[in-house]
């Protein structure tokens, strides 16, 4: 039986993979765009409401922003938080940021007023000088209560709709509700408008900052779904990587394409994703609101987008939308999806929308720049798969108890080694070392088994593991098989304290039902008939004991089952 010391995982790769030369990564960011800025300006970097930006103004503007932060006394390895949904003004802060030899940071607007100042004051440890950008309707309604206590030297403030002019804003429908008004001064912080103050009254002359590969780019926030979020400090090197690997992986070739992704920039997954895009001079059209499928369809009519990059959640909004059924969807090669596992069952429903062999389902995480293993852009997907480990990547499977490498087809923590691995978590050196082994792996968490081909199949969170009568529920994986049952939209298993068994667990399922499903109101009836169909397809201690019936269940701000808040509402739960 081959080891994943061979790497064996090399033979289910398209026939274009190959590893790639490590000194690609051996470049800053701002390096590895050169070519896109100096050779592909004209080329479109983003359709925002309708509204088209070239890269070459791009670039433009994210040199004046970056000789703001320089006036402002900015220095290398200052900090640049950015506060926004998917607009213009995130994409400009980032090059902007970058430019001026500053780490950027994404703080997400649907945090709350306490987690994002905590965010905030966390960056600004070592004495770093930090800058937020943040809408003008978030800082006035929400962070001007708690601003008093945050560690900013500068905020820099616009709209949703402030990159149009004043007469254009007014046709704009879908943002147009949205309150705003100019941000109240504050004792100590300095506020600018970013269109007013900073875009057009500052210098567009290019900076000149002296970066190496191995300086910080990104601190990237992990979801703190099991924890505390923690700062994953994230090199340009680490992310050059990225930019490298998925390109060869996906086959892109420079210009000419188009790109939809529903990822939020502040998530690892739409920041990298959006990088790439960018890199490869595809357009992109920024979503503000993911969840608006309308607009999102009205996209795809429009641009025929090659690629569509969403989690799994907003996909199966997309499947239940008649406008998205009716497009003509020839011009997609590729719908990645990744975040949250994706039930084979919906992704069978995709499929009969868009086309077959279309889905490449992925796997990775903050701390690896968003991705490490994916299915394959050109040979036959494996549906419910996460797909095979990245070019340049080392992988193993882990027995969670003892350590010792599992063999093909038994479930283990998945554990890995690459350069996209991050160089460890921001003011936390404990957390770093309980995370990254000796020998340069990362210990993602997730529990999967590999089959003999590479492939990867994800059964659960190490976190999420729920022990019955000594036996191991894997959640993900009795999710995935139980939402084929006709009633149930969505799904989410967590473990219950047994009383009367301790170190026992009761599996505990929340149910969401379909919307197509006639549901006569009968629970009872229902949860015999759940429950049967679990018994027919599990072995009996992987079957629900615990039945609760919501309206919606909890998903985290990137549209991630939320298990933490589950548990939390459930009383002797195993916290």
């Amino acid at each position: 039986m081959p080891t994943y010391s061979e790497r064996f995982w090399k033979k289910s790769w398209d026939d274009h993979c190959e590893d790639l030369d490590p000194e690609l990564w051996n470049k800053t960011i701002l390096d590895i765009f050169k070519d896109t800025f100096e050779n592909y300006g004209k080329e479109i970097a983003w359709s925002f409401q309708n509204v088209e930006t070239t890269i070459e103004e791009l670039d433009r503007m994210s040199n004046i922003f970056a000789n703001m932060l320089i006036e402002n006394g900015f220095k290398k390895g200052d900090i640049v938080a950015i506060n926004l949904p998917n607009i213009p003004e995130y994409l400009i802060s980032v090059f902007g940021g970058l430019k001026a030899g500053c780490i950027v940071s994404g703080v997400s607007p649907l945090m709350s007023d306490l987690q994002m100042l905590h965010q905030i004051n966390d960056l600004a440890a070592e004495d770093k000088q930090v800058a937020l950008v943040t809408l003008d309707a978030i800082f006035e309604f929400r962070l001007k209560n708690v601003a008093s206590k945050a560690k900013l030297k500068l905020v820099v403030w616009t709209s949703v709709i402030g990159s149009f002019s004043k007469e254009d804003q007014a046709k704009i429908r879908a943002v147009r509700e949205i309150p705003s008004g100019k941000i109240t001064p504050l004792e100590g912080i300095k506020i600018l408008d970013f269109w007013d103050d900073v875009m057009s009254k500052i210098s567009s002359d290019p900076v000149s900052v002296d970066i190496s590969p191995q300086d910080l780019a990104f601190i990237m926030y992990t979801g703190g779904t099991t924890g505390p979020p923690k700062g994953a400090m994230l090199t340009h090197s680490n992310f050059v990587a990225n930019l490298c690997i998925v390109s060869a992986w996906l086959n892109m070739e420079k210009g000419g394409e188009c790109a939809i992704s529903g990822f939020p920039f502040f998530h690892i997954g739409g920041l990298a994703f959006g990088m790439n895009c960018l890199n490869y001079a595809w357009l992109q059209v920024l979503l503000p609101d993911p969840r608006d499928t309308l607009t999102i369809c009205n996209a795809i009519k429009k641009y025929r987008p090659k690629v569509l990059t969403n989690v799994p959640s907003l996909y199966q909004l997309l499947i239940n939308t008649r406008k998205f059924k009716r497009l003509d969807h020839s011009n997609c090669e590729i719908c990645i999806s990744g975040a949250s596992p994706f039930p084979v069952d919906a992704q069978k429903q995709l499929e009969a929308i868009v086309g077959e062999n279309k889905i490449l389902e992925l796997l990775g995480m903050t701390e690896t720049v968003a991705i490490f293993s994916m299915n394959p852009a050109v040979k036959p997907k494996r549906l419910g798969t996460v797909g095979i480990p990245f070019l340049n990547t080392d992988l193993k499977i882990l027995d969670t108890d003892t350590g010792e490498e599992m063999p093909l087809g038994e479930p283990g923590e998945i554990c890995v080694k690459s350069p996209v691995v991050m160089k460890g978590y921001y003011n936390k050196p404990e957390e770093t070392a309980n995370t990254i082994d000796k020998d340069g792996y990362i210990h993602t968490g997730d529990v999967g088994f590999m089959d003999e081909d590479g492939f990867i199949t994800v059964v659960d969170r190490t976190k999420d593991m729920i022990i019955v009568g000594g036996f191991k529920v894997f959640s993900s994986k009795v999710e995935d098989i139980l939402t084929e049952h006709p009633a149930i939209e969505l799904m989410a298993l967590i473990g219950v304290k047994n009383p009367d068994r301790p170190g026992s667990e009761f599996v505990k399922a929340f149910i969401q039902l379909s919307s197509k499903y006639e549901y006569d109101g009968n629970e009872e009836a229902l949860i015999e008939d759940i429950t049967a169909f679990a018994k027919e397809k599990c072995a009996p201690y992987e079957v629900p004991k615990i039945f609760e019936f919501v309206e919606e269940i909890t998903l985290t701000e990137v549209g991630k089952i939320n298990k933490k808040a589950l548990r939390a509402q459930t009383p002797l739960i195993n916290q």
